[in-house]
């Protein structure tokens, strides 16, 4: 009985001191930290590894140190100039202060969200409706630094801020879309309105153009024309003063006679007589062609008298 005793206060021990050393391993994580109260006081901050607590006595709190969302629920804002939009974001954080998250903020989570719901509204309140609905960056920009500047007590960085929508009411919605077409529709007929001054202009100089073209194809026609009329003529009055040159050189050669002259005169008048003038006109030195035509007359005379 004592040996079964023995055992069992044995067995007891050794489920003891596995059950105490059970309570005392505590495994942190890579991402986590460990916050240990000793009595309900801190004690300290472990890092990710294995560490071993005094049970009963000590106790730890993991924190989270990745970065997290809290995503900030939709909200309706008054802008600046009386519009009511839908507004709702999401807020990225990260713990920087594990015992400042621990020990000065009671729920993180709904803190942070409240306080995004109140700047948010403050932000765009002092917004246009256009300009809130164009500047999404700003508005994440200051609200970031208004959350980051707020939670920093808190032991956390505000990493970034997105708007996830800005939703104007339907009716301004509407107005907004027939705005965007009457623009699209400007624009259009402006550029349509452009495009015909343009290709106008285009077809302008290209007439001009051409005009000048062809204006200045008649005037070098024109001129290459006179040109050959000009060597046409310059050619004929050097051939026909040729020949009249050589005519009279042959006239020369040849010794004329009064009588012969006087014949082919009257040939000459008699083809101006015949002609359609009404009146002809005869050289004032008329009367060496008369004695000519005299001596011509003698001429035959003799000639019949022979006979």
């Amino acid at each position: 009985m004592e040996v079964f005793a023995a055992v069992g206060f044995g067995l007891v021990v050794l489920v003891v001191l596995f059950v105490y050393t059970m309570l005392a391993i505590r495994i942190v994580r890579p991402y986590e930290k460990g916050i240990v109260e000793r009595f309900g006081k801190y004690q300290k901050t472990l890092d990710s590894g294995l560490h071993f607590i005094i049970p009963l006595v000590d106790r730890m709190t993991k924190v989270d140190m990745r970065e997290n969302v809290v995503d900030v629920p939709p909200q309706e804002v008054i802008t600046k100039d009386n519009v009511v939009v839908t507004v709702d974001a999401v807020v990225y954080y990260e713990a920087t202060d594990p015992v400042k998250l621990m020990y000065n903020v009671a729920n993180f989570y709904m803190a942070a969200t409240k306080l995004a719901q109140t700047n948010l509204r403050n932000v765009i309140g002092e917004m246009q409706l256009d300009e809130s609905l164009t500047s999404r960056e700003t508005i994440n920009a200051a609200l970031r630094q208004i959350l980051d500047d707020a939670t920093d007590k808190w032991g956390v960085r505000v990493v970034r801020v997105e708007l996830q929508r800005i939703e104007p009411p339907v009716d301004v919605t509407e107005a907004m879309h027939r705005q965007m077409k009457a623009e699209r529709t400007r624009r259009a007929l402006i550029l349509e309105a452009d495009g015909d001054k343009q290709a106008a202009i285009t077809r302008a100089e290209g007439s001009k153009q051409a005009n000048i073209l062809e204006a200045e194809g008649e005037a070098q026609a024109i001129k290459e024309v006179a040109e050959a009329e000009k060597f046409k003529y310059h050619t004929v009055a050097e051939g026909e003063a040729l020949a009249i040159k050589y005519v009279f050189a042959a006239i020369h050669e040849g010794s004329p006679t009064n009588d012969l002259i006087a014949i082919r005169y009257l040939e000459a008048l008699k083809a101006i007589a015949n002609g359609e003038a009404n009146k002809v006109f005869l050289p004032m030195e008329v009367t060496g062609i008369m004695g000519s035509i005299g001596g011509i007359a003698e001429l035959f005379a003799k000639e019949k008298t022979a006979e």
